[in-house]
Formats: structure tokens, C-alpha cells, sequence
């Protein structure tokens, strides 16, 4: 199991964002394309050296170089969420906290109001009693959740789901647990109904036994292999603000169930000098449905 984050050694602020990830992937996007990305934005913390006032300007930059279309984001926390509905105004959001109302972490999905409509959304929690809010049942001591919602694309009619969702970081029966009730949930959908899974599964992946589960077990594509293209294609996606490792490590996935063509796929290692605007680096992916 990766360690996860402690706040590490004080990082400086510098005064533009260096992007790394745009340069390799490719310039045009095709009509129809959909930007889609997954991304841990680490709670908000007020003070210590990766504090979210810090990183706030750095994740706005990161987000408005990506410009994706949707994206799903776990950790963030009501007033932090509120910021980057704030900094994104040509966003909408969706989420509920995972201890009820705006209380705890939010599974929160950010979308172009201009390219898509939300026509239906719900949650469930990671446990024996998915309906019960902030219920918890596998000996992981955070509450873990669900929220999904039904999108149309208003450029090319078509429908679509887009789940999102953080398993817990401590207890393998909790993950595997997990990925059983996702895929028996998914099941639920009507096939004809094309669906993105989004998340931070805290197992890497192709490496565990949650992956196996969804993916080869499932039925569910890892668009990172299928993408046609990849850019930053051996980095981490989890760097616990420490400076990037190269060991093709990707505990954030984006899963694809439906036709589609994966055009590219890519982790964004955008920073401001030192300065990470999360302790993850999102994922990306450009689909095209068939």
C-alpha cells in the first residue's frame, strides 16, 4: 500500500504555473470529444506548507489550462468546493458531503454548464446500507461515497453516466468491498446507457485486486490503455507533494463502459515552482463515443 499524505517541508510559491502535460497531448480536439479528468484535490487545510491558499491559484490555473468538460473530484471539502465554483464560473457543480449535507469530504462532478445538462444525479455510500447517509460497514473509520449523474451532451444529444467515487486509503477488504458494490450498482444501468467511473481507488492500477474486480472482472475499459495516445505517460498520480516520481504509478483511474474511441489520455503534473496544487495529479481523458 502507498503511504499516504503527511504535510512535508515548506514549499515556495512562484509566480506563473509551469505546464508539462499540454505540450504532448494533441492541440485540436475533435468535434464531439469529451474532456473528462479525475482529480483529488487534498482537503482544504488553512495553514502549514501546502495550505489551501497557497494552492488555490495553482489548481485554478491547472484546471483553466485543462479545460475539461467534466470532472469528478474527491477530498474537497463545502468551502473549498465553493472557492473553485468561484474561480471556474463557467462550471456547475453537483456533490453532497459524505457525512450529510455539507458536512465532510464531497465526491464532488464539476461540468461546462455550456456543454452539458444534468438531468438526474444521486449518491450512495460505500457500505451494507448504500442508501443510509454517512453509513460506513467494513472497519474503514471515513465515510466512503458515490455520486453520479446523468448527463446529456448538448453538442452531440447523447446520454450518458458519470460516476465518481474515493475507496479507502487503509483497509483492503474495504476497496474490494467496494468495487463489489460499484460494479453490482453499474449493473443497473441499462447497457445502452454509455458510463464513466471516476475516482481515487488508493490500489494502483492493473496491480489489485479492486482494478481486477471492475476492469478485467467487470467489464469496465481503463481508457489509459486505451488511449490511442499518452502524455506524462510514466508518472505517478499520487505525489504527497513530494517532487514527481516516475514508477507509472496511477492510483486515480478514469473506467469506461460503451463504445468509445480514447483519443488521448494523460496525468497532469502542472506546478507553480515548487508548489503542488494537490498532493495528487489528475488524470485525463479524451473520449469519443462510437
Amino acid at each position: 500500500m502507498i503511504s499516504r499524505r503527511s504535510f512535508l517541508a515548506s514549499t515556495a510559491m512562484a509566480t506563473a504555473a509551469v505546464p508539462l502535460s499540454r505540450a504532448q497531448a494533441p492541440t485540436t480536439k475533435p468535434p464531439g470529444s469529451l474532456d473528462v479528468m479525475t482529480y483529488n484535490l487534498r482537503y482544504a487545510a488553512a495553514t502549514g506548507a501546502n495550505n489551501w491558499p497557497t494552492r488555490r491559484p495553482v489548481m485554478r490555473e491547472l484546471l483553466q489550462q485543462e479545460k475539461p468538460d467534466v470532472f469528478g473530484t474527491q477530498e474537497g471539502v463545502y468551502p473549498q468546493l465553493k472557492d473553485l465554483a468561484s474561480d471556474l464560473p463557467e462550471y456547475q457543480w453537483i456533490g453532497l458531503g459524505r457525512d450529510g449535507g455539507s458536512h465532510g469530504e464531497f465526491m464532488a462532478v464539476f461540468y461546462r454548464r455550456d456543454r452539458l445538462e444534468a438531468l438526474e444525479f444521486d449518491h450512495f455510500w460505500l457500505s451494507d446500507t448504500p442508501e443510509v447517509m454517512g453509513s460506513t460497514s467494513w472497519g474503514n473509520t471515513n465515510r466512503r461515497m458515490v455520486t453520479w449523474v446523468r448527463f446529456e451532451d448538448r453538442e452531440t444529444k447523447r446520454i450518458f453516466h458519470f460516476w465518481n467515487t474515493h475507496f479507502d486509503h487503509q483497509i483492503e477488504t474495504a476497496r474490494q468491498k467496494s468495487a463489489a458494490l460499484v460494479r453490482e450498482r453499474i449493473g443497473k444501468v441499462s447497457e445502452s446507457t454509455p458510463l464513466v467511473l471516476v475516482g481515487d481507488f488508493n490500489a494502483l492500477s492493473g496491480k489489485s485486486r479492486s482494478y481486477e474486480m471492475l476492469v478485467q472482472e467487470g467489464g469496465l475499459t481503463d481508457s489509459w490503455h486505451a488511449a490511442a495516445s499518452r502524455s506524462n505517460e510514466d508518472a505517478n498520480s499520487f505525489s504527497n507533494f513530494r517532487p514527481l516520481r516516475r514508477e507509472s504509478q496511477r492510483i486515480d483511474w478514469i473506467l469506461l463502459r460503451g463504445a468509445a474511441k480514447v483519443l488521448h489520455a494523460g496525468v497532469v503534473t502542472t506546478q507553480s515552482g515548487d508548489q503542488w496544487p494537490s498532493d495528487h495529479c489528475p488524470v485525463t481523458a479524451r473520449i469519443q463515443w462510437s
